[in-house]
């Protein structure tokens, strides 16, 4: 089975199609920063993959399913590499937390297609943050929910974390071929990684009031996670430079997206 899985995230179609979503993943953050920045000036009401994708379903049905089409193949790529993928990699821990990343794409890719798909026959996304609030709320319906949503928000405080420090020590481009790509992946990347960290940070912290206060309100997604942001003093500055990173995040994937080993 193994090797069946391994000769299939070979396959050179496996490859093409695999890279060719990971430059769509990439367009869809690029817009939740241009979306992001229009919410720090009051230009716009929704800044995540559900804003970006309405923005999207406007050049037409068969935009959406390209692009609801394309992400499937890019999760699908990212699953095999969950399973199979990183064998460059010698320390077996690091290997681990690799594909654990790859897998967390996968089913990100996952739910921006889903999103997709319903916009192309007609339907809605839903509102993220009412569905993170209802996951919420019936979590801590649970027998010791309080506990298990806090236990949540530190997880996803220390996935943050990590996604920051990526940035910060730049060990992104051990998993690129740096001799393919332009000099400048360095910082775009830094930058990139660091502010979807940051992003992703906030609504840890978001969980975590919820947990706190046993109000699932006070969680939220991405759009919730801006828009607090921007409601900080200095909040469209702060939000301004968070859309700066996510877009970042974006370009650096169309490189990725060329150069990555796999």
């Amino acid at each position: 089975m193994a090797t069946v899985a391994h000769e299939a995230r070979r396959h050179p179609v496996v490859q093409t199609l695999g890279r060719a979503g990971m430059v769509l993943y990439g367009i869809v953050h690029v817009l939740v920063a241009w979306l992001a920045v229009q919410v720090a000036f009051g230009d716009s009401e929704q800044a995540d993959s559900k804003g970006a994708v309405s923005d999207i379903a406007q050049a037409g049905a068969w935009v959406l399913w390209t692009l609801a089409i394309g992400l499937v193949f890019f999760a699908l790529w990212q699953l095999l590499l969950a399973c199979v993928g990183y064998t460059y990699v010698q320390k077996g821990r690091k290997r681990i937390s690799k594909r654990i990343g790859s897998a967390a794409r996968a089913v990100t890719a996952t739910g921006i297609a889903l999103g997709a798909f319903k916009y192309a026959t007609g339907g809605s996304a839903g509102d993220q943050n009412q569905q993170q609030q209802e996951l919420t709320a019936q979590i801590l319906a649970l027998p010791g929910g309080q506990l298990l949503v806090g236990g949540i928000a530190v997880g996803v405080i220390v996935i943050a974390g990590v996604i920051a420090y990526k940035g910060v020590k730049k060990s992104f481009e051990k998993d690129l071929d740096m001799s393919r790509a332009p000099s400048w992946v360095e910082p775009v990347g830094r930058i990139g990684w660091i502010g979807k960290g940051v992003a992703y940070g906030v609504i840890g912290v978001l969980i975590g009031l919820a947990a706190i206060y046993a109000d699932p309100e006070q969680s939220g997604g991405m759009d919730k996670a801006l828009k607090t942001l921007a409601a900080q003093p200095y909040g469209p500055y702060l939000l301004t430079a968070v859309a700066v990173g996510i877009a970042a995040f974006g370009v650096y994937c169309f490189v990725a997206a060329r150069v990555l080993k796999g």
